[in-house]
């Protein structure tokens, strides 16, 4: 089996660009970990702010942060699949070091394992 390895590049380039996108929204990368995402503060002004509006950016916040943790696994993926393919091990299980399944990496670009060894 061949993989088309420009293929899956563009792929897996035009996701790590909408994870970007998205995570920009709810977080800002560590400025003493740039591969490190954190999720930002609603811009509320609440220095003045009454009970509820303190309330509500906490709330915004924890919005954040659960989307940054739901998010910023599969940006590292995408991430460390654009590096396997760099160095020449994409499509490899990390387990078995088999050629993952077409339809695996088709369906997910980033997969880190075939079938057999999927968790």
């Amino acid at each position: 089996m061949t993989i088309d390895i420009k293929h899956f590049k563009e792929k897996l380039e035009r996701e790590l660009e909408s994870l970007e996108k998205e995570l920009s929204e709810v977080a800002r990368r560590n400025p003493d970990n740039p591969t490190d995402w954190e999720a930002i503060p609603s811009e509320r002004d609440s220095s003045q702010a009454d009970d509820n509006t303190v309330a509500d950016s906490i709330d915004d916040y924890e919005d954040n942060n659960a989307i940054v943790n739901q998010l910023e696994p599969k940006y590292r993926d995408v991430k460390d699949a654009l590096g396997k393919i760099e160095k020449g091990t994409y499509g490899l299980c990390e387990v078995c070091q088999k050629e993952i399944e077409l339809d695996r990496l088709e369906a997910n670009p980033a997969a880190r394992t075939c079938k057999d060894h999927m968790k």
